[in-house]
């Protein structure tokens, strides 16, 4: 397995990270996406990516750091590295009253117009989109960018059938965390047995929303992401071998990545 969404730069892992790699690569997980929330996240994630032969990172801002300063030209820097497999996260969260809707947009806006600009540049990469609550606001602004809508990913999904349907209908795709294992969102549940097996990816999004059955360990960890996996194989009546092995090619198609096992 391999966790395509995780933070490896919060403070939660400091000092422990080689410890967690290594349970995770005893555990069969054998690699991750560290995901940066900020521009000078971008710089830790990737420094922590060239460190570590199985790690990749993204550059992007969070809409909850969208208050945050922001150094466009070190975003297009860290994306400029291999080690960078995507921009990201990136869009709007309307859970929380902070930063302002303002601001989020402003910054989603900006963020889209350059990424639109570097790929006519050549600098050519996937999309990782935080949407909470925000689907029919946000689709609609990834539609009249130019950017093509299969190299979307929607990150922890948490929505509706019906809100994995409008992803789909759009052409992006959907990512489950531990979440879909919570006995009280049988929503998610729902939308992981819709979604196309070619258009779906897992992740953990560590150090938050650890699976069950260990929903109160803290925090969570990339090879915990094993438990999404049985999860979604269990909703989509598969085999975990079966569903791995998809989940893996789809990780690599869409981030080019290769999982060395």
């Amino acid at each position: 397995m391999f966790d395509t969404h995780c933070h490896l730069t919060f403070p939660e892992f400091r000092g422990t990270l080689d410890a967690i790699l290594a349970a995770a690569r005893t555990d069969g997980v054998f690699g991750a996406i560290t995901v940066s929330t900020s521009t000078a996240d971008a710089e830790r994630s990737l420094a922590l990516a060239r460190s570590h032969a199985d790690l990749w990172c993204t550059a992007g801002v969070h809409p909850l750091h969208s208050d945050e300063p922001i150094d466009w030209e070190e975003m297009r820097r860290c994306g400029t590295d291999p080690k960078c497999v995507a921009w990201g996260e990136l869009g709007l969260d309307n859970h929380y009253t902070k930063p302002a809707h303002d601001i989020q947009r402003r910054v989603l806006e900006e963020q889209l117009s350059r990424i639109e600009g570097w790929r006519s540049e050549g600098l050519v990469k996937p999309v990782v989109i935080h949407c909470r609550e925000a689907f029919d606001e946000l689709i609609p602004i990834l539609s009249a960018t130019q950017l093509p809508a299969h190299r979307f990913v929607f990150h922890c999904f948490t929505g509706s059938a019906d809100d994995a349907r409008k992803v789909l209908d759009f052409g992006g795709w959907i990512s489950f965390t531990g979440v879909v294992t919570f006995r009280n969102a049988k929503s998610v549940a729902e939308a992981a047995q819709l979604v196309p097996g070619d258009r779906m990816m897992a992740e953990t999004d560590a150090p938050f929303l650890t699976p069950e059955p260990l929903r109160t360990v803290r925090p969570n960890e990339p090879r915990y992401v094993a438990h999404v996996l049985r999860r979604l194989a269990e909703l989509r009546g598969e085999s975990v071998h079966v569903c791995a092995e998809r989940l893996d090619r789809n990780a690599e198609a869409f981030f080019g990545v290769k999982i060395r096992r």
